[in-house]
């Protein structure tokens, strides 16, 4: 497995494994399976409501702690400084851990952005404690990095954000490129998109992906994967069929033209699927995350 450096000197894997919208009662054999094929990052969050599994899962590995990155995220819900310390308290607790690999924002909260400086200073201070190894933000925009970088001290490692052939958002990767900020993807594949102008329903089948997929005898998952780590992305795929997590880890045996990563540069709609980061309200998006 390739490793990515932080702005803290922290390795991170290249490739991880998420489980967003993973149901708890699949995340446990997921994350069993990703770990046996050699994965050694697991993504999650508060708000996907399976730490606990993807601790156990860990538990149940049989490996060093130190042999996985683990990295989960704080909601909305608990911006704010004594709540996101608490808000790390629950995720670790769910997780059977002491210390986490990376904690990061899971959204920025544009209309009550002094929560979300406070829950980034909360942070902070896990990392001045070595409760955290590494701190970052998720869904940031320029704008909302250099708000949030004016008022803290510590540069952000990682911004985990919307990319992938569909929507690449150049603008911002350049951005957090420039800051040493390290741009990590999620839907690397184009999962949430279901619609291009083109008529074509899935990144999956595109045909200029298929093209290149054909041309090296890899799957169109696997091209833009490799598409991303060449490019200097973390990524961080998501399946729960073990045919498919095995093939998104068989990344490192080929590598893409310069022309081959141009023209999947070329596909780029400027069409998010996520949400705005701008409309991200307490009102709209706000839950209350469990205890336990």
């Amino acid at each position: 497995m390739q490793t990515i450096t932080l702005n803290n000197g922290v390795a991170m894997p290249a490739l991880g494994f998420g489980v967003f919208q993973t149901p708890p009662d699949e995340t446990r054999a997921a994350v069993d399976a990703a770990l046996a094929l050699g994965y050694r990052h697991v993504d999650t969050a508060a708000a996907y409501g399976n730490e606990r599994q993807v601790g156990e899962a860990i538990a149940a590995s049989g490996l060093a702690r130190a042999e996985v990155f683990v990295e989960t995220k704080v909601w909305i819900s608990d911006y704010g400084y004594d709540a996101a310390l608490h808000a790390f308290d629950k995720s670790a607790g769910k997780l059977g851990l002491e210390q986490l690999d990376l904690l990061i924002l899971h959204q920025p909260l544009p209309s009550r952005f002094d929560l979300t400086i406070d829950a980034y200073r909360a942070m902070e201070t896990l990392l001045g404690d070595g409760r955290v190894r590494a701190i970052g933000v998720s869904n940031f925009m320029p704008e909302q990095l250099g708000l949030l970088m004016d008022a803290t001290t510590v540069v952000p490692a990682v911004n985990q954000i919307e990319v992938h052939p569909y929507f690449r958002q150049s603008a911002l990767l350049a951005y957090d490129d420039a800051r040493g900020i390290v741009n990590q993807a999620w839907s690397p594949l184009g999962g949430i998109t279901f619609y291009r102008d083109s008529g074509h329903h899935s990144t999956l089948d595109d045909p200029s992906i298929g093209a290149i997929a054909a041309a090296h005898r890899k799957s169109p998952a696997q091209v833009m994967l490799r598409w991303h780590l060449q490019q200097g992305r973390q990524v961080i795929p998501k399946s729960v069929t073990p045919a498919r997590i095995a093939e998104n880890i068989d990344v490192f045996d080929f590598a893409l033209t310069e022309d081959e990563l141009a023209t999947i540069d070329a596909l780029d709609t400027g069409r998010r699927g996520g949400p705005e980061p701008t409309a991200i309200t307490l009102e709209s998006f706000g839950r209350a995350i469990p205890e336990a």
